[in-house]
């Protein structure tokens, strides 16, 4: 357990539990597609330099998240937590930026000592509103955090569920450019046998993005469970309901033409009013391609920071994360792709390497901020 830091009003010590770092290459995903969107979750600026997001608790047992500029710092002690060692975190009061009510991930632990965690009361010597505690996202029903959570956990046990697919097996796949399905695994012919469905289902529970705080403190920011022989492993998590789902489709399609890529990118209509029922020609769910279409919008027009992600996977590949409006994408730039969606509750689709797709991962590869 870290020391007591005084950062908390009225001289309150806070016993930190861990943290997080909030910058454009590494945010917590619950909080937002991108480091714009989620530095306004927490009504920050979304300074280029980020932030380092540190969870405890204050004397009474109250939860406080204070935001502080020495990212570093913060990185220092993320490190040292995930290799096991002890970190005294204590931020100098001049890096302290603010201290947010409540916590906006779970946490696993509590501070020995004191109250069990709950949010502060409102000061009373504070004009105006105060804010309402930050609280994590509900893990009993289906939304756009639970669902980059879910794209996050896949690319944390990558090697798990990469096992779950037949390299046979008939995969979603771009198209050809000039949509004559002539891509690589496509399949043109409606009435032509998919192949083997793979059944799989992601169960999500909110927490920070896999940094532990000290004695692993912190439940790992996700839980997937894919009903095959192999399941992933995870860190222990406290059980959460299970969410409704449908097998994933796994035939080829059309690619979405270039001409409406950009327009595509840019959109941020709700994507609950997409049909969840896959293309009657070509097998290919609709929200897959309009996922697959925004992507390639973003290397004509560049999203937010934040919003494509690059990470180390191999000496040869990395690890992409990209998000847009209704959907997510988790891949390897040397092999598939995977996409989750507001509108298919606990699914994951697997989408194939066909023609078309190292070439998109190579160009979102490339304009992705990555960790210092």
């Amino acid at each position: 357990m870290a020391a007591p830091n005084d950062t908390v009003a009225d001289d309150d010590a806070l016993y930190v539990l861990t943290a997080v770092l909030l910058t454009p290459a590494q945010f917590p995903s619950v909080l937002g597609d991108d480091y714009p969107a989620a530095c306004a979750a927490l009504a920050l600026e979304p300074y280029a330099e980020g932030y380092g997001l540190v969870l405890g608790q204050d004397g009474s047992g109250a939860r406080w998240t204070v935001v502080v500029e020495d990212v570093s710092l913060v990185a220092v002690a993320i490190a040292a937590w995930d290799c096991g060692m002890d970190y005294d975190l204590s931020p100098d009061d001049r890096s302290v930026v603010c201290a947010l009510p409540g916590w906006p991930l779970s946490v696993a632990v509590a501070a020995p000592g004191v109250a069990a965690p709950h949010d502060p009361l409102p000061d009373p010597e504070i004009d105006g509103i105060a804010p309402e505690p930050l609280t994590p996202p509900d893990t009993g029903s289906w939304g756009p955090a639970q669902r980059r959570l879910g794209a996050d956990e896949i690319a944390h046990q990558w090697a798990a569920w990469r096992e779950q697919i037949d390299d046979e097996m008939a995969f979603t796949a771009p198209a050809g450019t000039d949509g004559s399905g002539s891509g690589a695994g496509s399949v043109s012919d409606p009435d032509r046998d998919p192949g083997p469905e793979v059944e799989l289902q992601v169960e999500v529970e909110t927490g920070p993005e896999t940094m532990g705080g000290p004695e692993a403190g912190v439940a790992a920011d996700g839980k997937i469970d894919g009903e095959s022989e192999t399941e992933p492993g995870g860190e222990p998590l406290a059980e959460s309901g299970n969410e409704p789902g449908n097998e994933p489709r796994s035939e080829a399609g059309d690619e979405p033409g270039n001409e409406s890529a950009a327009e595509s990118g840019n959109d941020r209509a709700d994507a609950s009013s997409a049909s969840p029922a896959p293309d009657a020609h070509s097998g290919v769910h609709p929200g897959v391609r309009r996922a697959l279409a925004q992507a390639h919008g973003y290397v004509d027009t560049p999203p937010p920071p934040g919003r494509v992600r690059s990470s180390f996977a191999t000496d040869d590949a990395r690890m992409l994360r990209a998000d847009g409006p209704g959907w997510s994408l988790v891949a390897r730039t040397d092999d598939i792709a995977f996409i989750l969606l507001d509108e298919e509750p606990g699914e994951v689709l697997p989408v194939g390497r066909g023609t078309e797709l190292p070439g998109l991962l190579k160009a979102l590869d490339a304009l992705a901020v990555r960790p210092a």
